[in-house]
């Protein structure tokens, strides 16, 4: 009854389309969690995402859940996730991609999980990594171990949103490292919230396949 009373004055909204939850409901609507724009594209290695590393970096397979566009309930959605500390949004979505790629072939051999990661100073000022928590989702959906203590991030580079795909390579040219050899030899699933141009995936791809990983990516978004 006092949970019935506080949703009442404060009802608890959809972080995608900002509807009511009803009590069964958490964080996600289903009505958004059945229509959100999926890409499909785990079904096809000639997806656009999968082309944007083309002649960059050996990527083994790259794939995004939902399409992206502005002013839309995916962009909604990712807003609550990375600025108003809607964590559970990045764990149930991711969940729900995790679900899909457990399926496919090409993601059926995955050693690690490794949520692209954030310098320490974001991280402390934001409190917590939203690649992380997506990564976690799809972790606990494929059974299959996170890694987030190898891939680190060296500088804090400035915000990505801005800027020309030119400048968005050159901001992350030579930011990541590893600390130990944790993921030497594996096949890596690589996560992100969006991709865009690339630019920041390939950086830390180069990172990887340097330590002879199989890199693959998955991101809840491709715009």
């Amino acid at each position: 009854m006092i949970n019935d009373f506080f949703n009442l004055i404060f009802p608890k909204l959809c972080c995608a389309c900002s509807a009511t939850l009803l009590k069964n409901e958490n964080t996600i609507c289903i009505d958004c969690i059945v229509n959100l724009p999926k890409t499909n594209f785990h079904l096809n290695k000639e997806n656009p995402v999968n082309k944007i590393f083309w002649g960059r970096v050996q990527i083994e397979m790259a794939t995004s859940f939902y399409t992206f566009s502005k002013k839309s309930k995916v962009q909604n959605l990712l807003h609550q996730l990375k600025y108003k500390g809607v964590k559970e949004a990045g764990f149930i979505v991711g969940e729900l991609f995790g679900y899909e790629l457990a399926t496919t072939e090409e993601f059926k051999n995955i050693d690690f999980i490794v949520p692209v990661p954030l310098h320490k100073i974001k991280m402390k000022k934001r409190g917590y990594n939203q690649s992380e928590w997506i990564a976690k989702g799809i972790s606990e959906a494929m059974k299959t171990p996170t890694n987030l203590d190898t891939l680190y991030r060296k500088v804090d580079s400035k915000t990505q949103t801005k800027k020309s795909r030119y400048k968005r390579w050159e901001n992350v040219g030579e930011i990541f490292g590893v600390s130990n050899e944790k993921l030497d030899n594996k096949n890596v699933l690589l996560i992100d919230d969006v991709v865009t141009t690339g630019a920041t995936i390939e950086a830390c791809a180069h990172v990887l396949i340097k330590q002879n990983c199989k890199v693959f990516v998955a991101t809840i978004a491709y715009a």
